[in-house]
């Protein structure tokens, strides 16, 4: 007899994608199975680097603090092009996050099993583990458009073959799924077995990579360097403990087998990469090294997936859906952002308190997100493998010409800048109420007071991937007339027709509520007594910040200012469960409110 189970949501894929959303849906309380068909996570190498904006998310989920502290920290990239006598010079230096509103204003680095490793633990840590090693054989879904519609039903149907020892058939079974998630890979079996195709190209640059401990008199070895020599082009990553990783751009003569035309991984050995790393560092030295953690090589392919969905019932993310140039720093980051952006979805789908439409906002906003990775990525990796420009090549890269790509898109490659376009869930029809706040982007980090404690908090501390809505209430200076108008808010958000009674399930066991108001007030600390507030507005002491300095007078201060908003209104801000601003309104247009979530959220019954 093949076994039969059904699970609300199957994840194909343990990599960093796979496990975020594991994560994800396990602190949802969601019902759902993870599987990879390898038989161990990921030991070395691989995808390295974490950006600024991934830092506050998995600061989000409680789990950026061992990060911060066993990563490195990139803070400085230093530029080198090719000196008078032949050899490389350094240009220049600059902040590798340019993103002015960075919470972190470094990137980490730290190698891919470690970030596994995190998700692993919160994991196990809840009594969940990977199944493995397993590999899905067939997938088949429902053609029932009453069925497709009905979030209650289990549309998909997915073989699972038991991989067992080389000799042995692998043992089957059946499983039924209301949802899957492919996050398989860049060779995606979920991607080939929907039909999507991988739209883009594959470029002429082969590019080696090394992990390793560097014996060498080249001053930036600890820092982030772009490297532009006429022996072609070398990008340093510095690593955890003593650890660089090499990027190092190879010619064709180095790694191709010439009767064949291919690449020949024979020739890809530590010595051979640290070899064509002496010719790009000359004048500096680079010694064989002692310890060697791993070495590839791969050539930049660019593309993104014609779907990320099929029916709203098999998604893919991560490498499935777009692969691009490591140097960039956004593989890892890119996956682990597509599964967060999805997974409070399919929680709020499953619990029947938001229409399944709203999974079609996914595709939506991360294919876009994709399509604009690899155009930047395209951009950047065209300009990396360039000839520098030297008195005999007056075509080639300026030094000025990459410095002001990587300074513009420094939003983008920080994970910053990232921006969600008008939707059912990012409604921009009253910006004007905080100009400085974008609707679509993540909401800015800000350190407020606590009023009942005068602890200083940063606000992203306060918006943890807990499936809630946030709503910040800037409920201005607190005079006898503002705090009338607060308390006739108050009572307007206590009519059974306001969107916090239609919309605002309370919390069920595991499962959390819709929403988590936090009121924040302007003045100073001496002078807001937030009990003044109506209950509705500070459902715990915590709740209640105020926008002035803490004790030392150094941290806090000026959000309203910085934001745009003005202290004798009442404004309402709307933080989805992902850290992005969904809508923003003034408390005269409590109407504009309960569209927003009228148009993606089922009511109370």
């Amino acid at each position: 007899m093949v076994k039969e189970s059904r699970v609300d949501v199957l994840i194909i894929g343990a990599g960093p994608s796979g496990l975020m959303c594991a994560n994800a849906l396990a602190g949802a309380g969601v019902d759902f199975r993870i599987i990879d068909n390898r038989p161990v996570g990921v030991a070395a190498g691989q995808a390295d680097g974490i950006q600024p904006r991934t830092i506050e998310v998995l600061q989000s989920y409680g789990l950026a603090d061992s990060l911060l502290k066993d990563g490195a920290q990139m803070y400085l990239c230093a530029f080198y092009n090719p000196g008078p006598d032949g050899g490389i010079q350094r240009t220049g230096r600059a902040p590798d996050v340019t993103a002015p509103s960075a919470r972190y204003p470094f990137k980490i680095t730290i190698d891919q099993g470690s970030i596994e490793s995190l998700f692993i633990e919160s994991l196990k840590s809840q009594g969940i583990s990977v199944d493995r090693p397993i590999a899905p054989s067939s997938l088949e879904i429902s053609q029932d458009p009453e069925e497709l519609l009905d979030p209650s039903s289990y549309p998909v149907k997915v073989v699972l073959d038991h991989i067992l020892p080389s000799d042995t058939t692998p043992e089957q079974e059946i499983v039924h799924a209301k949802f899957v998630l492919g996050a398989d890979g860049a060779h995606s079996w979920v991607r080939k077995t929907l039909g999507f195709s991988m739209d883009g190209e594959q470029t002429d640059y082969i590019w080696g990579v090394i992990d390793f401990v560097p014996d060498t008199d080249f001053p930036d070895i600890r820092n982030r360097a772009a490297i532009h020599s006429l022996n072609g082009s070398c990008m340093i990553i510095p690593r955890e403990g003593d650890k660089v990783r090499f990027y190092l751009q190879m010619s064709d003569k180095d790694v191709m087998d010439p009767e064949t035309g291919k690449i020949d991984k024979r020739k890809v050995t530590a010595e051979n990469l640290i070899n064509t790393a002496r010719k790009t560092f000359y004048p500096y030295i680079v010694n064989q090294p002692k310890e060697v953690d791993w070495c590839s090589i791969y050539i930049i392919g660019q593309r993104v997936a014609s779907n990320f969905s099929k029916h709203e019932r098999v998604f893919i993310a991560g490498d499935a859906c777009h692969t691009h140039s490591p140097k960039a720093g956004q593989g890892m980051n890119a996956s682990m952002n597509d599964t967060h952006n999805l997974a409070w979805k399919l929680a709020q789908v499953l619990r029947g308190r938001a229409d399944i439409s709203l999974l079609k906002t996914y595709e939506l906003e991360r294919q876009k997100y994709a399509q604009d990775l690899i155009n930047f990525d395209r951009e950047f990796s065209a300009l990396f493998s360039g000839k520098p420009r030297t008195s005999e090549n007056q075509e080639g890269v300026t030094h000025e010409q990459f410095l002001r790509a990587f300074q513009a898109s420094g939003g983008f490659s920080s994970g910053i800048g990232v921006h969600y376009t008008p939707s059912a869930i990012v409604d921009t029809i009253h910006q004007g109420c905080a100009p400085n706040i974008i609707i679509g982007e993540r909401m800015l980090p800000q350190i407020f007071v606590r009023a009942a404690d005068a602890r200083p908090v940063d606000i992203q501390d306060m918006l943890p991937a807990d499936t809630r809505f946030k709503l910040l209430l800037f409920v201005g200076l607190l005079t006898s007339e503002q705090l009338a108008n607060v308390r006739r808010l108050a009572e307007e958000l206590q009519l059974p027709t306001s969107f916090l009674q239609k919309y605002g399930y309370s919390a069920q066991g595991n499962v959390q509520s819709m929403f988590d108001i936090i009121s924040i007030t302007a003045g100073h600390k001496d002078d807001v007594n937030f009990l003044d507030l109506p209950p509705t507005f500070r459902t715990h002491w915590s709740k209640v910040l105020i926008d002035d300095t803490d004790v030392t007078g150094r941290l806090g201060g000026g959000a309203y200012p910085r934001f745009g908003i003005d202290e004798t209104e009442i404004t309402m801000v709307v933080v989805r469960p992902d850290g992005y601003v969904g809508m923003i309104a003034p408390s005269t247009a409590l109407e504009s409110m309960d569209k927003y979530f009228g148009s993606f959220l089922i009511g109370k019954t």
